[in-house]
């Protein structure tokens, strides 16, 4: 049974917790509007990215994007929790360090970009005033999965909204997925409209900024994703595999996935071949030995002459360090790399407000039509 299915099976149950959840968030943000809980505000150019649906905003690859928006021209560090990681405290990544110490999705940022400071602590604020001590040439800090984290009181906060999953459409955990109430987003300078169709009509466009109600200072845009080659996990000697190639009736795909929304990269998969077989773990799942034999099983139940497993490139990161005994499978399986792409050359417009915003430490100050 999926999810949705126990929730609206239990919805007599998860409401009332819901309703308590979100006077509890109501109270804690009315604090902070009061100024009773005090935020800190930094004197350089602080970043944050988030949301308020609780997972598969498309939050990594947005912050990828903003990395390599940045990190040509600027001295940046990123700052996270380190979710699910089994360490404690403030951890600055190195080339020990694994997704255990420091999580998967700061680990993920760390492998693509060794070039940028990354840190994780719970403690943003103390996060940032480390960061910034042993980084004294630091220009710009992003703050990871940081929208409720209200003690950091960034130069730009940017939010993330799921076009398949508006907020107004939601409830409040654990009756829902909000994390806090949808007002929430009047916080954001900036909010992005994620996961858009391709062919998004400029009607569904005039429909979300409604929606929003925004306000003045407000930014909006809207970006998809674009899926490049299949990139081999293990062996850089065998060649990439563009998506163009599963175009093929004798392939058999195992879709591998950890994370909280797997259907849209399902849905891109199936525009090549219809012949996919799918294992769904958790959000953030961490894969052991003994979910290989699981995969092995899937895979050997597929018929077709030819197979091949794909996963998220988050979910690479935890299968690097498994010990494969099956050859069928480290032989077989690779990632899907995902990028971000702004919609009606919104793109110059949204890298201009950026790159100026960490140049001159000028806060972003109203909407751009």
């Amino acid at each position: 049974m999926s999810l949705q299915s126990w929730r609206r099976l239990l919805l007599p149950i998860l409401f009332p917790l819901s309703m308590v959840y979100g006077l509890v968030v109501g109270i804690r943000n009315l604090l902070f509007d009061l100024n009773i809980l005090k935020s800190t505000e930094f004197s350089f150019p602080v970043i944050s990215i988030g949301n308020i649906t609780v997972g598969g905003t498309g939050k990594t690859p947005h912050v990828e994007y903003l990395i390599k928006l940045l990190n040509d021209d600027f001295r940046i560090g990123m700052i996270s929790r380190g979710y699910k990681r089994k360490t404690k405290g403030y951890i600055e990544a190195n080339i020990n360090s694994g997704p255990d110490d420091i999580g998967d999705e700061p680990f993920q940022i760390f492998s693509k970009f060794p070039g940028i400071k990354v840190a994780v602590d719970s403690d943003r604020v103390k996060g940032i005033n480390k960061l910034k001590e042993s980084s004294k040439e630091l220009q710009a800090i992003i703050l990871d999965d940081a929208f409720q984290h209200r003690y950091v009181k960034p130069g730009v906060s940017v939010l993330l909204i799921d076009y398949h999953r508006p907020l107004d459409k939601d409830c409040m955990l654990p009756a829902g997925n909000l994390r806090e109430s949808a007002d929430n987003a009047s916080r954001a300078n900036i909010i992005i409209v994620t996961k858009v169709p391709e062919d998004i009509k400029p009607i569904e466009k005039r429909i979300w900024i409604k929606r929003l109600s925004l306000y003045p200072y407000q930014f909006l845009y809207f970006t998809s994703f674009t899926y490049g080659d299949l990139v081999p996990i293990f062996s850089k000697k065998k060649k990439l595999i563009a998506l163009e190639e599963l175009r093929n009736s004798e392939l058999g795909i195992l879709l591998v996935t950890g994370i909280a929304n797997p259907q849209p990269l399902k849905a891109e998969l199936g525009k090549y071949n219809n012949n996919i077989t799918t294992l769904f773990y958790p959000d953030h799942h961490n894969f052991c030995n003994e979910d290989l034999s699981d995969i092995n099983i899937k895979l050997d139940l597929l018929k077709s002459r030819n197979k091949i497993i794909i996963v998220t490139e988050k979910d690479a990161v935890k299968l690097r360090k498994l010990d494969y005994k099956d050859k069928s499978i480290k032989d077989n399986i690779y990632y899907i790399p995902v990028q971000v792409f702004f919609s009606d050359g919104q793109r110059e417009e949204f890298n201009g407000s950026i790159i100026e915003y960490v140049k001159h430490n000028k806060k972003i100050s109203r909407l751009r039509q």
